[in-house]
């Protein structure tokens, strides 16, 4: 079923290992943007001493993850032994393949002291010839992600080709991430590309004349031409590229075939999986 040619999605509640997510994609308006499949606004939350997030290891495949933190640290592990703090304004990148395992959790120290966390965590599907890749994973520095001022906009550029930037963050089809932090006032008008969606992490702004609340989500899968302009001083986040044909989305397994899900199904549930190094003493089991 083909998707609306422009939506606009409200963010819903999620609980996230201790903390409550606003999740945007999928829905049933919308179950993809180009390859991505998954989109999930972080925060802003205040942990107290004492407390941090524990999402404990659990397996992906066929797609990509993308963790980039506005504010605040998590500790990535998974079961290719890497093993490290996702830190503001870098970005990681970790392609599931044919399968991996990882864990983010707040390191003791920071457990200790507490600490304010805001993201983003987004899924990538893959291409069907690139679904079955060796897993891998990838950390770009946040003065490896390219940035400049567009029309006076700030824009940081973190997946694909815009405004005569490109970044270096691998990518398997054409895709596009990007950010924006615009005053009161100000417009941008975004790359066309054939899907995009235009995220409002804060404040009030207007897509093609029509107004966004705080957390909303516009998405345009024409192609037509999207301009931004900022009501109030705001936060955008802008994703999307060109459609790669329908997935299959269960738990943490994304797949262009069905049955691959449930392969993955069995042999997480046997333990068939590479365990993560350090971090093997439990897991997320699979939902009934």
């Amino acid at each position: 079923m083909p998707e609306d040619r422009f939506v606009v999605i409200s963010s819903r509640p999620t609980d996230l290992g201790g903390f409550s997510v606003r999740r945007l994609l999928p829905t049933r308006a919308c179950r993809m943007v180009g390859p991505w499949i998954f989109f999930d606004h972080m925060g802003p939350a205040t942990f107290l001493p004492g407390e941090g997030i524990n999402v404990r290891p659990h397996p992906h495949i066929n797609l990509a993850t993308v963790t980039y933190l506005f504010e605040g640290e998590i500790w990535h592990r998974d079961s290719l032994g890497s093993s490290l703090a996702i830190a503001p304004g870098a970005l990681n990148l970790m392609i599931a393949g044919k399968g991996i395992v990882h864990s983010e959790r707040t390191r003791e120290a920071l457990r200790q002291s507490g600490q304010k966390l805001h993201g983003v965590q987004l899924w990538m599907a893959l291409p069907q010839e690139f679904e079955e890749i060796e897993p891998s994973f990838h950390h770009y520095q946040k003065d490896e992600i390219p940035e400049r001022h567009v029309d006076g906009v700030p824009v940081r550029l973190l997946m694909g080709e815009a405004f005569g930037l490109r970044s270096p963050v691998k990518i398997f089809s054409e895709t596009l991430y990007l950010e924006a932090r615009m005053t009161k006032g100000q417009r941008l008008s975004l790359p066309q590309v054939p899907e995009l969606a235009v995220y409002l992490a804060s404040g009030q702004a207007k897509v093609n004349g029509t107004a966004l609340a705080e957390y909303d989500m516009a998405v345009c899968h024409s192609g037509e031409a999207l301009d931004v302009e900022a009501m109030s001083d705001c936060f955008v986040a802008v994703v999307g590229g060109a459609p790669l044909g329908e997935r299959f989305i269960d738990w943490n397994f994304v797949s262009s075939r069905q049955e691959r899900i449930e392969q993955a199904k069995v042999l997480w549930r046997s333990k068939g999986f590479d365990a993560i190094p350090g971090d093997d003493d439990e897991f997320i089991p699979l939902p009934d």
